[in-house]
């Protein structure tokens, strides 16, 4: 004699409802989300490496390193050097080249001009802001790099006589500009300042 089971109405409800469940799922993808970053006091000191022969306020929360190698060649003046945050992963190059000729001085513009246009591959606008301060005889262009270029800020100072500077900021990680935009804009009132108090020696 065949025995018959009889299936309790509680679980086919349950099934039932996880059959059905089933096919109207539709699965949201959770938003994009950037690290927390914990950004540093502003605050600033003085720039007095010995090496240099000009001063400007730098973050107080940065650290300068000297540059003593550049493609494993030696730096063409002593004064090569990065000021680092690592709070942001953030670096700014800084060069310096003594201006002896004419010549010199429309070389290095050049080469300012011409570093600065090789980002305009992924870049997708690059300001230029003229630097004049007759006073402290600084004169140079800020160039502010919008997009996902690698360096999203650059600049030159020079006296057009004596002294020629250089730096670019790069973050030690992929330019993505949307996650970058706060952390870049940090960036840049710190080296506005840089350019806006820069006197030489």
């Amino acid at each position: 004699m065949q025995k018959k089971v009889l299936f309790p109405i509680t679980a086919l409800a349950c099934c039932l409802s996880l059959l059905m469940g089933c096919d109207s799922y539709t699965p949201v993808p959770k938003p994009r989300a950037y690290p927390r970053v914990v950004y540093p006091e502003k605050a600033y000191k003085p720039f007095e490496a010995g090496y240099c022969n000009f001063t400007f306020d730098q973050p107080a929360y940065a650290k300068i390193e000297q540059d003593t190698a550049y493609f494993d060649e030696k730096p063409k003046d002593e004064c090569w050097f990065n000021i680092v945050v690592p709070q942001l992963n953030a670096k700014i190059y800084c060069s310096y080249y003594p201006i002896n000729s004419r010549s010199d001085f429309d070389k290095f513009v050049a080469d300012a001009f011409e570093m600065t246009n090789k980002h305009t591959v992924k870049a997708t606008y690059i300001d230029e802001q003229p630097v004049h301060r007759p006073a402290d005889h600084v004169h140079g262009v800020v160039f502010n790099v919008e997009g996902p270029a690698a360096s999203s800020y650059q600049f030159f100072l020079t006296d057009s006589t004596k002294h020629f500077v250089r730096g670019a900021l790069y973050f030690n990680t992929v330019a993505r500009p949307d996650s970058l935009a706060p952390v870049v804009a940090f960036m840049r009132e710190d080296l506005n300042r840089m350019v806006e108090t820069l006197k030489w020696q």
